[in-house]
């Protein structure tokens, strides 16, 4: 594989380590700049948005621009946004900051794909887009931890400025081992896109795709005043237990394929009813250490197993849309979904029947997901396609 493959997973772990290491460090945040742990959360809300809006948009702006340079300039707003998040005086400068930084993620990964596979023959393109993300996998499992190990040491400021640094060298590979596009890319009919995007079946797999990761989000953005507050853990247990998370999620990545592999629709339900039950089950788990590290995996593992489904899902609709356009439509209800679980659960937090119930609320979610799922299958009067899967978050 060439090494320019490395260059874009660099990269995909610095922006995978931006949008989820906040979630290890909403308590420090919170207390430095004197925030609810709930609108400490919202900070998570704000840079879903970010990406929800940033992903569509950017796709269609920078579609005829070279390639490199699109990467290189995302990755230049993703240095300033993660020095300006380093530097924030205050809450809403750390927000406004997030939201910049966001505005990368979407689109990075959309073109970043299309370049994995320009750079090796036609029977590894699946494999060199694995190694893209690669590096979005490390994040989640190694640099997340990390990050929040480092921001309880040293501050949550040091972990914006390690991100910061991430994204110079980032610049710097991408700059010398990326090469430059051969021809100037060809931009498809963007309204076309849009209205093969505006079917019925592609706006209920993304609604669905929405409830799901809501209800995963309104859990995870809030699992370090879980375990500290509700679990009884200390604060330096918290990036231990985010390992297991991580590592559930990674076994629900691998089984999500393969279950969509075998049977799309019956793994779209599945994975979502197994998410229903862990979701509804946490609340008691927390009340024993043992299952609360046990339910955090399998909260990863449920969660995440039902990116490839929901992704093929939308895909297999949006026949005649351009597959980055779609593509960054499902990142963008991914991130549609992070939103709203962390403004839900900072509702429950703050107006409702507080943190323990948190993951019971979060229940609602996964349920209209499957009520959703079931009237997209029942619009489909015939079989579905099997198109190729790239990695969605």
């Amino acid at each position: 594989m060439p090494l320019a493959l490395y260059a874009l997973t660099v990269g995909a772990f610095g922006v995978g380590v931006t949008e989820f290491v906040i979630m290890g460090l909403l308590l420090e945040v919170s207390r430095e700049l004197n925030v609810t742990i709930a609108a400490a959360g919202l900070l998570i809300s704000g840079y879903a948005l970010g990406v929800t809006v940033g992903a569509p948009v950017l796709t269609v702006l920078t579609a005829r621009w070279p390639r490199k340079r699109v990467l290189i300039g995302l990755m230049v707003i993703f240095v300033v946004g993660n020095a300006a998040c380093a530097l924030a005086p205050s809450y809403g400068w750390l927000m406004a900051a997030r939201v910049l930084t966001a505005l990368t993620h979407g689109t990075f990964f959309g073109v970043g794909a299309v370049v994995a596979t320009g750079l090796v023959s036609e029977d590894k393109r699946a494999s060199a887009i694995a190694i893209m993300f690669t590096g979005l996998t490390v994040a989640t499992v190694l640099g997340v931890p990390f990050g929040t190990w480092l921001g309880q040491h040293y501050g949550w400021r040091a972990t914006f400025w390690a991100v910061t640094g991430v994204g110079l060298v980032a610049i710097a590979v991408l700059a010398f081992l990326v090469p430059q596009d051969r021809t100037r890319p060809q931009a498809s009919d963007w309204r076309a896109d849009f209205r093969a995007m505006a079917r019925r079946p592609v706006l209920l797999g993304l609604l669905t795709t929405v409830f799901g990761y809501a209800g995963v989000f309104a859990v995870f953005t809030y699992i370090a005043p879980l375990l500290t507050e509700i679990g009884g853990f200390d604060d330096s247990a918290v990036s231990p237990i985010l390992l297991v998370f991580g590592g559930g999620l990674f076994v629900g990545n691998l089984l999500g394929g393969r279950f969509a592999d075998r049977g799309l629709v019956p793994s779209i339900f599945g994975t979502l009813v197994g998410l229903t039950l862990v979701l509804g089950l946490m609340s008691f788990a927390f009340g024993n250490q043992f299952t609360a590290v046990l339910f955090a995996g399998l909260l990863g593992a449920t969660g995440f197993a039902t990116v490839a489904p929901l992704q093929m899902w939308v895909l297999s609709r949006a026949e005649g849309a351009g597959q980055s356009l779609a593509s960054s439509f499902n990142i963008g209800a991914f991130n549609l979904g992070n939103a709203l679980g962390a403004w839900t659960g900072g509702l429950v937090i703050d107006h409702g029947p507080g943190l323990i119930l948190v993951p019971a609320i979060a229940t609602l979610f996964p349920l209209l997901a499957l009520a959703t799922a079931l009237i997209a299958v029942r619009t489909v009067g015939r079989p579905l396609a099997k198109p190729a899967c790239n990695p969605i978050v």
